[in-house]
């Protein structure tokens, strides 16, 4: 497994951060190589992503959602695997750190490959860096979870 990490400082408060981010299904329009994300429950979302010409379908499980600090996620099922954890942490009134850290698993050669390329690092900096501009754009979420998911 390669783990890759990204933390980005985006000009909102803490709340729209978070709630924004638990917007899974408006991941595609920051998230380079995500086709759709639909949200299952609140605990599962359905992904189709097409990265390097490959097209994967797969869902993901969050284990543990702490509003305004935390949400971590693992794969279920299919032979994409990966795992991770968004934090949000409050600098001031108007800005939030952002901070992801990803473990995946490549499964063909190519995602291999790209891999030891750091084709994932990259690509999860310029979503990262997409989330700031998306974000910051807006000005406010576009909607909001505040549940939360204990961990077992």
């Amino acid at each position: 497994m390669s783990t890759v990490k990204e933390a980005v400082e985006v000009a909102v408060p803490i709340r729209t951060a978070y709630n924004q981010w638990t917007q899974f299904e408006e991941f595609p329009k920051f998230m380079e190589g995500v086709e759709e994300v639909t949200q299952l429950d609140d605990t599962h979302n359905h992904w189709t992503t097409k990265i390097g010409g490959v097209r994967r379908e797969f869902d993901t499980e969050i284990v543990d959602q702490l509003t305004d600090e935390r949400i971590a996620w693992r794969t279920i099922g299919g032979d994409t695997r990966q795992m991770g954890m968004v934090r949000f942490q409050s600098l001031d009134n108007m800005h939030t750190r952002v901070e992801l850290v990803m473990d995946v698993e490549s499964s063909g050669p190519a995602e291999k490959a790209a891999d030891v390329l750091g084709m994932m690092d990259r690509r999860v900096k310029g979503d990262m860096r997409r989330f700031k501009e998306y974000i910051e754009e807006r000005g406010g979420e576009s909607g909001s979870w505040r549940g939360r998911v204990t961990p077992g």
